[in-house]
């Protein structure tokens, strides 16, 4: 092994050990409760050429989500449903860690949660994206550009998403013959409900809601959880770890409590159901 391995090896367990230390006091390094959140800001329309977009900030993590409407044929046994597709990108410029490139199993792993607590909650009625059925649908691009990682994408990417799709306008196609035409006229998403995710990280015995980048660095597990106004959509645990029963009880009562919160501030920003 490499000196220089062995050095970084001993700093990240001198690291989590330190945590672990204050998380005993019952303190993080940023001194937020175990159930805080860092701030959250949301700002909606940033992207004027795009159907709906949104800007989110959680902590230092910062996520642009943009929505792109298209027609094509639909997938496979969903023939009379719209297609909504989510893409993750980290940019280069959001941390030190990243490349160009394709995306890698991270990147990866986080679109498809925030696709899953979307699209498990049918926060959009894909039914009435259908233009011929079997043939040719609306299909919802949401592409999502991580610009600064400072831990917990999980959430911040969803929020991004979940609030470019609300403010999101799209155009009134029809078909004409075999091909399809714009009308000129413009509709709101079919949205039926607001989904939010809420990520928690256990480090040892302690369960910490919207875990930084250092505390990313030193859990043992990772669960993240969706809810609507209904209740629970998504489920998603990532990393080597495990939860206990009780612990996955736990953090599935802060992820409906913290939900409420966030669900809230969305709709207020987004003007949903008004």
């Amino acid at each position: 092994m490499s000196v220089s391995k062995r050095s970084t090896i001993i700093v990240e367990h001198l690291r989590k050990q330190q945590m672990l230390d204050n998380l005993a006091k019952g303190k993080r390094l940023d001194e937020r409760a175990f159930d805080e959140q860092r701030p959250l800001e949301i700002e909606v329309d940033v992207i004027k050429k795009a159907n709906g977009s949104a800007r989110v900030k959680l902590g230092n993590s910062e996520v642009i989500a943009g929505v792109k409407v298209a027609t094509g044929e639909p997938f496979e046994g969903l023939e009379d449903k719209g297609a909504l597709i989510v893409s993750g990108e980290v940019l280069p410029i959001a941390s030190p860690h990243a490349e160009p490139g394709p995306p890698d199993e991270e990147t990866i792993e986080l679109a498809r949660v925030v696709d899953r607590g979307i699209r498990e909650s049918e926060m959009v009625d894909l039914s009435k994206l259908v233009l011929v059925s079997g043939k040719v649908v609306y299909t919802i691009f949401v592409d999502c550009s991580i610009v600064n990682a400072d831990g917990n994408l999980f959430d911040a990417t969803s929020y991004a998403a979940v609030s470019a799709i609300l403010t999101a306008k799209i155009p009134v196609l029809e078909m004409q013959g075999d091909k399809v035409v714009d009308t000129g006229k413009i509709m709101p998403m079919p949205v039926t409900t607001v989904p939010v995710s809420i990520t928690q990280v256990r480090i040892g015995d302690a369960i910490l809601v919207d875990p930084s980048s250092e505390e990313e660095g030193c859990m043992d597990a990772r669960i993240t959880i969706s809810t609507t106004d209904e209740g629970y959509c998504a489920l998603q645990k990532g990393h080597a770890g495990a939860f206990t029963p009780d612990q996955i009880k736990k953090a599935a009562e802060t992820a409906r409590i913290k939900g409420e919160q966030v669900r809230a501030k969305i709709k207020e920003i987004t003007n949903y159901g008004r």
